[in-house]
């Protein structure tokens, strides 16, 4: 999310046969799709994220706000998890999935430990920062109390793809 991000967001490769547990999350992905559309208007990269509450709906979504607010930790992710958190009554997001359109920073990835988020979706890689798997996995590390679920690469190619018509027009 950083405005260094390497254009060479590498997307998983596509798999050979479909995939059940990467297509169950592209209509959600497909939200932080759009939510990452909105972030442009104010000259944040277009990076977008939900929380789903147990039940599927969602309760959190946010897109970068860095540039927007002059805030550091204007992530996608951290927005989407405080907007959760609110709309719970509760920091523990116990049951919840975070659903996001690049893979989160090591930032993002202490914060959806310490919220016991239950499982990541993300969809393009980012090898120069990426904390869930690419760069470091924060998010599998066996030193922590919790590790979610992580489902990398859906829709990947759609990600990278906004991401890279981004910083085309910004480099």
């Amino acid at each position: 999310m950083q405005p260094h991000l390497d254009l060479a967001l590498a997307p998983l490769p596509a798999p050979v046969r479909p995939d059940p547990v990467r297509d169950r999350w592209e209509p959600s992905m497909r939200q932080a799709i759009a939510e990452a559309a909105l972030a442009p208007a104010t000259g944040d990269v277009p990076v977008g994220a939900l929380v789903l509450g147990p039940d599927g709906t969602v309760i959190g979504r946010g897109h970068n706000v860095r540039e927007a607010v002059g805030d550091p930790t204007g992530h996608a992710e951290i927005v989407a998890i405080r907007q959760a958190a609110t709309a719970l009554g509760e920091w523990r997001l116990g049951g919840c999935t975070l659903v996001v359109t690049l893979e989160p920073c090591t930032m993002c990835a202490g914060a959806i430990v310490l919220a016991r988020l239950d499982r990541v979706v993300y969809g393009a890689l980012e090898p120069k920062t990426g904390a869930a798997g690419s760069l470091f996995d924060a998010l599998r590390d066996p030193r922590l109390n919790h590790r979610p679920e992580v489902v990398p690469g859906v829709l990947a190619d759609t990600c990278a793809a906004q991401l890279r018509a981004w910083f085309d027009t910004h480099r």
